[in-house]
Formats: C-alpha cells, structure tokens, sequence
C-alpha cells in the first residue's frame, strides 16, 4: 500500500457533524484487547498531530500555510473524538490505565523486535520494563481495591509481575537525552517507530498527569498516579530525543501524516470488530487527504518533493498486535541496567555520586514511603502474596518472592 498513489478527498469531506463525533463504545465485557489497544494508541497519534500542528502555526508566518494548518487540525481533532468515545463510560479509570499499560507492553516489545537500528531497539528494551512494571503495580491495585483481576482485562496476552522496581526508575533528567537519529540515513520503519512509541508515551504521560489526582479508590491509589507520571515523562523525554532535530517543519508534517496513515492502514488490516474495521478504514481515506495536503506544502514550501522525504511510499511492514511473553521474559535479563547520560550501564557500575544516586537521594529520600512500592507492601499484608499472572518462574531470581516486595534490584 502506497498511500501516495490513493485518490484524495477534499478537506471538506474529511469534516463531519457533531452527531458523528460521538461514536458508540465498545462494550468492555466482550472486546477483544486489542481493540481497546488500538483505540488508545490512534487516541494518542492524534493528539501528538493536533499538537505538532498548533506548534508549527505558531512559528509560521506564512497564513496560507496557516489556514491549511488549522484544516488539517480541525480534521485530526475530530478524528480524536470518535476514537475517544470507543471507550465506554462504565469502564472506569484504573480499568482503562491497565489498557494504557497493556499498550506500552505490547506496541514497545512489538517495536523493539522488529528495530534493525540496535541503538533505538536498546532504548526501546529499556523502557520497557518500566512500563512491564507500571501494569504489575497498577494490577495490584485494581485487584486490591476493586476485586478485578487484571489477568482479564489483557486477555492473558501480557504477564502481570515486577520489571524493573518503579523505585529503581527515578533518574536524573539529565540520563534521558539520547542520541537523536537522522532521518536520511534511516530506514522508514525506524523513523516510525521512534515517532509512534514517542506520541504513545505522550499520551500515556498526559492521561497519568491529567487524571491521576481524580482516582477516587484510596489517597494510594492517587499517589501512584503521580509517581508513574513521572516515569512517563522520563519515557518522554527519553523517546522524544531519539527524533532526527534537523528535519524542516514541512518534512515533519509530512511525516506526521504518513505516520497516521500507516496507523490506521495497520488498525483496519488487524482489527476484527467489523464496525470499528469500518472506522479505522474512514479514518485511513482521510489521512490519505491529509498526507496529500502535507505534501502540497512541502513541495511549494518546503522546496521538496517527497520522495526526498520518503523515498519509497510503500508502507513498511504493518503493525500488528500479538502476545510478547517470551520477549518480555527474554529482555528482563537486562533488569539491572540503567540510564547514564546517552548510554546504559549496569548499575553496579555506577559511582557512588552519580547523578542516578543524586537524584534518588532527592525523590526518594525514605525508601519506604514510595508509593509503588507502599501498594505492593499493602496488598502483601492483606492477602499474604502479591497479585500475579505469570506462565512460569519469573526468569529474575530476586523478583521471584512474592511475600516481599523487592527494593533494591536496578538500584544498587
């Protein structure tokens, strides 16, 4: 699929009515998991492109190019409410984080395992683990507080046990600037997949930053919330600087577009609900219309055509979804590694006043307060071991007690 060579609408066509933006939900007793994945994911690839665009018009000063912006914009921001409304209204916040975490698993494994480029696949199996974590942690306490096994919402498709100790996960800022790609000497699929994992990681930072202090189940529950915002931002930060910093506006915008388009092309080609089938294809003619106008732009502003950009419209291989067991459980051998400056070293290789310890000394003064850890701890104390999924033995020696929480692996 060449979405250069596809028939575009006008813009026009791309717009639809209020009634149409409120799409009917999935019911969330019998979706299949990846639906819910796919919904977050184009949720968050359309948020990163109204925000790309607001920050383009911004430093514009061309109206033309402006105006065709805003079209763009009012476009991709309607496309975000009908995924938005995917999810259903009874499917309360933590239930619909353990989609967010299910995510960062399975698109991050999915991502890393087709990464040809070692330095960005190193930076995608490290950030990993965290958010391995981040869903152990969040299912402790969904179970703990509301009685709901997380084992059921990701279908059995991800195991629920520790990665890397959300304690061990504070850095420094400074840990989370890595060497940027450039895009001429990249191969599109690494150009894609440094730009999908970054506008997922966005999204997932935002919902934890936006929604995080209305989690009503325990003042917990609400500082774990703030705790795994944090990491997200550092996941940010860290993915975000992978990006090629020389590319022109125009070259970005049309990379954005291409991006989306192979997104959705990817959800319609995996997708088994026939209605929402029908919606990811509606949503692909339309990117088809965006890419058409991005690319109009670059060529009378840009000064490029864009092949110069993309040199093969073809699509890459599609993303798909499927189970990542035996590649989680394969990376976790790489537990104890952390983040030094563009590099990663195993901890115990750090010095003693390293900017990783500085900045725990800083964060987590008392150990024991640690809000991801506290709700590990409480569910311990009520149930007697944490809660689990595992198919096997955790491949992790230390990470194999259930009865206490472990502190110290990927920190000292």
């Amino acid at each position: 699929m060449n979405p250069f060579e596809q028939k575009a609408m006008s813009i026009e066509k791309c717009f639809c009515s209020l009634e149409k933006l409120n799409t009917k939900s999935y019911d969330k007793e019998s979706v299949e998991p990846y639906t819910k994945l796919r919904a977050i994911l184009m949720n968050g690839t359309e948020f990163e492109a109204v925000g790309f665009s607001h920050r383009f018009s911004r430093t514009c000063d061309n109206n033309e190019v402006r105006r065709n912006l805003a079209a763009l914009r009012r476009s991709e921001a309607q496309q975000q409410k009908r995924i938005a409304c995917l999810k259903p209204q009874n499917e309360n916040q933590l239930e619909h984080t353990i989609g967010y975490e299910h995510l960062a698993v399975d698109l991050t494994a999915e991502l890393a395992r087709r990464e040809k480029n070692q330095y960005v696949k190193q930076a995608l199996d490290f950030a990993l683990l965290e958010d391995f974590d981040h869903l152990y942690r969040y299912a402790d306490l969904l179970e703990m507080e509301q009685g709901v096994k997380a084992q059921r919402l990701v279908g059995e498709y991800a195991e629920i046990m520790p990665g890397r100790p959300t304690i061990a996960e504070h850095r420094h800022p400074y840990d989370s600037i890595k060497y940027h790609i450039v895009n001429k000497d990249s191969n599109t699929s690494t150009i894609l997949n440094t730009m999908i994992i970054t506008a997922a990681e966005q999204q997932t930072m935002n919902y934890y930053m936006n929604i995080g202090v209305f989690y009503d189940g325990s003042q917990l529950g609400r500082e774990l919330y703030n705790e795994i915002a944090m990491i997200e931002e550092e996941h940010v930060s860290h993915y975000g600087s992978l990006l090629d910093t020389n590319v022109s506006p125009y070259e970005s915008l049309l990379m954005h577009e291409y991006c989306e388009a192979y997104l959705y092309y990817s959800c319609f080609m995996g997708e088994k609900d026939a209605r929402i089938k029908a919606l990811w294809e509606e949503l692909f003619e339309q990117e088809v219309c965006h890419l058409h106008i991005a690319k109009y732009l670059l060529q009378k502003y840009g000064r490029m055509d864009w092949q110069e950009v993309i040199p093969d419209g073809e699509f890459p291989e599609l993303l798909t979804f499927s189970s990542q067991k035996d590649y989680v459980r394969e990376v976790l051998s790489s537990v104890n590694i952390t983040a030094d400056r563009e590099n990663y070293i195993d901890v115990k290789d750090l010095k003693n006043d390293s900017t990783f310890y500085v900045y725990q000394n800083i964060v987590n003064p008392k150990k024991k307060l640690v809000p991801s850890h506290r709700v590990i701890d409480d569910y311990i104390s009520k149930k007697g071991i944490d809660y689990r999924y595992q198919i096997a033995e955790h491949p992790v020696e230390q990470l194999r007690n259930r009865q206490k929480d472990n502190t110290s692996v990927g920190l000292m």
